[in-house]
């Protein structure tokens, strides 16, 4: 095998260990989330789309990796992205029994 040869076969293996991530989206319908756990990396978004007939107002609530989207019209979607590691606990503000897990890996 000439250098060039392994040069390109390296590259090509490098490039394909630097997939970039899927989308992740979570619907909220019927005042549910369509996912009770969801594991991402730190940095990775989640697309939140409210694809139910009443608004939602989706938050976390825990310590780490706060965020609350604020009231969120049938039809609307926010992506949040996830900056440290660990579990995020995600809930309704309006529906209190819409509940989810996010884990953030390293």
């Amino acid at each position: 095998m000439s250098r060039f040869t392994l040069v390109l076969a390296l590259a090509g293996s490098l490039s394909a260990g630097i997939a970039l991530a899927a989308d992740i989206t979570v619907r909220q319908k019927g005042s549910t989330f369509d996912q009770e756990k969801v594991t991402v990396r730190v940095g990775e978004e989640i697309v939140f789309l409210n694809d139910d007939r009443v608004a939602h107002n989706v938050m976390s609530a825990s310590g780490g990796n706060k965020f609350n989207l604020g009231l969120q019209k049938p039809g609307d979607s926010q992506a949040i992205a996830f900056e440290k590691a660990g579990r995020v606990d995600v809930r309704c503000a309006i529906h209190p029994k819409m509940k989810m897990v996010i884990e953030v890996t390293e």
